[in-house]
């Protein structure tokens, strides 16, 4: 008979006591609700380039077994597990970054993604939580050590990845590592003086951003004055809404999916919202909330750095790019290219969540030794 109880040697069982099964069952949620738009969403895309119907459904079925595998076994580890499989990543990363700039095949005018085996790689989803790690191991050294300059050493790794970013270029990814860094820089005691002008050059830089890449000034002329491809897409995604109302119009009636190209990925909210209603839309906005509220609740009882500053880096990426697609479907920011969590389309958007997600289940497992927790 298995043993249930806390005091189980069985891995797994002590598993089961100590993950946060909120998160880990919110995550779950998403991930279902992203088949079932994926299969509303993408017989249409299908069609388009002469593949059966449900030709994405099948491989995103596959890439949400193994986000789930990605979830299980990064949840497995302990925090030194999960600092050193950062580091190492982070160098792993930064060598595909730079690959892809030389070797990534471009698409929409940027060099994202790199095919290996078949596969096509966007090493920016990857890099977000590796990042996000090694810059709180950084950080709480600073803080631990006198001697060690761990806010000059973070500072460096995030300039590294930016430019890598930029130069793709991906002002959006640029974007939100940066204010997730930038969360964790203000928990580390920024001083308010650096804050302020962080927050000065933050928006300098936007304005050096628009005048310095094409797309990113066309998306931001399109959101103010509305005149090109990209403004089609929100009219007929605003559409979707109004036609959707509260209830839906039903599985598989609507026509968003039909008209936007990418109704699979950038504008599944979209089609959220057109077939399911306003209660589906809600839903997954509370799913969403629920894993960064819940995250913020844990670190402010949390008294190791290290862990405080990964749980809301992670949790603050996640939810702010969850937030960057919503509003750009919604057309209350200039739109962004950039996937939905766990719900729309994609390999690499997929196992990047899924690896934020594992790696916030590590970190905030219950009742750790205390030996996994200070070792470094």
């Amino acid at each position: 008979m298995v043993n249930f109880s806390r005091q189980s040697h069985n891995a797994f069982i002590k598993w089961l006591w100590t993950v946060d099964k909120v998160i880990l069952f919110v995550s779950m949620a998403l991930l279902a609700i992203g088949i079932i738009l994926d299969i509303t969403a993408s017989p249409a895309v299908a069609r388009k380039i002469n593949v059966d119907d449900f030709w994405f459904v099948r491989k995103q079925i596959v890439y949400v077994i193994a986000s789930v595998a990605v979830i299980f076994v990064l949840s497995l580890f302990n925090l030194k597990i999960i600092r050193r499989m950062s580091i190492v990543g982070f160098v792993v990363l930064v060598g595909f970054l730079i690959l892809t700039l030389f070797f990534g095949f471009e698409t929409k005018g940027a060099r994202r993604w790199m095919s290996i085996f078949g596969f096509s790689l966007q090493a920016s989803e990857f890099m977000k939580p590796v990042l996000i790690i090694v810059t709180a191991w950084l950080l709480d050294c600073g803080k631990k050590y006198d001697y060690f300059p761990g806010m000059g050493l973070s500072i460096l790794l995030y300039g590294i990845v930016a430019v890598l970013l930029l130069c793709q270029p991906d002002v959006g990814m640029t974007m939100l590592v940066t204010a997730a860094f930038g969360i964790q820089l203000f928990l580390a005691g920024l001083p308010m003086f650096l804050v302020i002008m962080c927050g000065i050059g933050g928006i300098l830089s936007l304005f050096v951003l628009y005048f310095t890449f094409p797309h990113f000034h066309a998306r931001v002329d399109q959101f103010l004055y509305g005149s090109d491809e990209t403004s089609y897409q929100i009219n007929r995604a605003m559409e979707a809404f109004q036609n959707g109302n509260l209830v839906g119009k039903g599985p598989g009636e609507g026509t968003v999916k039909l008209l936007i190209p990418d109704a699979h990925t950038d504008f599944v909210f979209a089609v959220a919202g057109e077939e399911y209603g306003v209660w589906l839309c809600l839903i997954i906005i509370a799913l969403f909330a629920t894993i960064v509220i819940r995250t913020l609740k844990i670190s402010m009882k949390e008294s190791n750095l290290f862990v405080m500053y990964a749980e809301v880096g992670l949790a603050s990426s996640l939810g702010l790019q969850a937030f960057v697609n919503m509003a750009s479907s919604l057309h209350v920011i200039p739109t962004k290219g950039m996937t939905l969590p766990f719900i729309s389309y994609g390999g690499s958007s997929l196992l990047g969540s899924a690896m934020e997600i594992g790696m916030l289940l590590a970190i905030t497992r219950k009742n750790m030794a205390s030996e996994d927790k200070d070792k470094y």
